[in-house]
Order: structure tokens, then sequence, then C-alpha cells
């Protein structure tokens, strides 16, 4: 059993069929607590505590899975390239928006955390929450934050923006595809851009744009925010 389950197979198998069979429970019951992300990673870290598989040989083909991280995000330029047009039209706004979202969201973080006096370690980990993992794994631990705390910041921050987005979206009355999808990106990552996706190809390719722009802010602006805050 210990070398079925170490095999980088079993965890790659796994994952992607918990999250097929996810995809069709979520085609079928659209609704936000339903994503796919969240009830696979919900059945997973189940089976894993039943069955008594440790975490190490389930990662062993989940980190497979990881190394596509970074292609992936790159490829949600293709949408974008066929939406430049939006991009030109509209590039004031889109770039105001995403620095505005990504300051907002390194200061809140900031000052929350002083005010729950969070360790200088925990501190650095949770602000880059916003964007996606590949770069806020990178600036976390340059900065000499932990990595852990950094990932389970961005997942939840991701699947909490995916499930919540409708709700708010439709709260503040938000209608233009291209002011969603930079919400979406700016907010929620790779994973709310996935959401942007399934309204439609403008929102998933400003959503995509955000990604990169956000991370990019951050990476420049959240060691000076750091300093002057703290």
């Amino acid at each position: 059993m210990k070398e079925l389950t170490s095999n980088p197979l079993f965890g790659l198998v796994l994952s992607i069929g918990v999250f097929l069979l996810a995809s069709r429970l979520f085609k079928r019951f659209p609704y936000p607590f339903f994503n796919p992300l969240v009830v696979s990673t919900v059945v997973i870290i189940l089976f894993l505590k039943l069955t008594g598989i440790s975490y190490d040989d389930y990662y062993e083909g989940g980190k497979m899975l990881n190394t596509l991280i970074t292609p992936a995000t790159v490829a949600l330029g293709i949408p974008l390239y066929n939406t430049l047009h939006l991009l030109k039209r509209h590039a004031r706004s889109i770039l105001v928006g995403i620095v505005t979202g990504s300051l907002i969201s390194g200061v809140m973080m900031i000052l929350f955390g002083r005010l729950f006096r969070l360790e200088d370690a925990v501190l650095i980990s949770v602000v880059p929450k916003n964007v996606t993992t590949a770069i806020a794994l990178e600036l976390a631990e340059g900065l000499g934050g932990i990595s852990a705390v950094t990932l389970v910041m961005v997942i939840f921050t991701g699947i909490s923006g995916s499930i919540m987005s409708p709700f708010i979206l439709k709260l503040f009355r938000v209608t233009d595809p291209v002011a969603q999808g930079i919400a979406l990106g700016s907010t929620a990552h790779a994973i709310g851009t996935a959401r942007a996706m399934e309204l439609g190809e403008v929102q998933g390719a400003m959503s995509g744009l955000s990604i990169g722009v956000t991370g990019t802010i951050t990476v420049f602006v959240m060691p000076v925010l750091l300093n002057l805050l703290t």
C-alpha cells in the first residue's frame, strides 16, 4: 500500500479525478459553494484523513501539478490578446482600478496585522494574499515570510473571492464586463480568473491582465509599505 500511495501517479490521478467529478457536480448544481476547487479540496483532505495516507505521499504527485501554475498563468495572455482593443480603450481606468485595489489590500492587511499583533514573519506572509501563487511565494520567502502561511492565504483568498464575487458584483450592480474582470483578477488572482472566464471572454481577459499587473505592483510596493507602516 505504501508503494502505491507514494507513487507520483497516485496523487496526480487522485487530484485530477476528484476535480473532474467536482466539476460535473458543479455543472449540475451551479451554486457558489459547489465550486469545484472547494469541493475537491475538502474531499481530498477527508480522503487522506480517513485512509491515513500522509500528505507527503500524496504531494509526490500533487507537486507535478504545481509546476503548471506558471505556464497556466502565462497562457492567460491568449484571451487578453483577443481583447486588446478593450485594453487600449480603457487603459487608464484599468490601471487606476488595479493600482488602487493593490494598494488598499496591502495597507489594510498590514494595519490589521499590527492591530492583532502578528509576528513580522506572519505579517509578511499574509500581505501578498491577492497575488497569484507563483509571485506570492517568491515574494514572501524573499522578505522572510513563511511560505506555508502564504500558500494558505492565497488559496483562501482565491476561493472566497470566487464564491463571494457573484453576490458582491450583484450587490453593487457591477455589470460592466471589464470592471467585473478587473475586480476578480486583482483580488482573487488565478482562481478568480477561472470564475471570470465563466462569465465571459472579456471578463477572463481583464482578470488575466489584472493578475500580472497586480503581481508587478505588489513586488515593488509591498517592501515599501512594510517599511513605512511597521
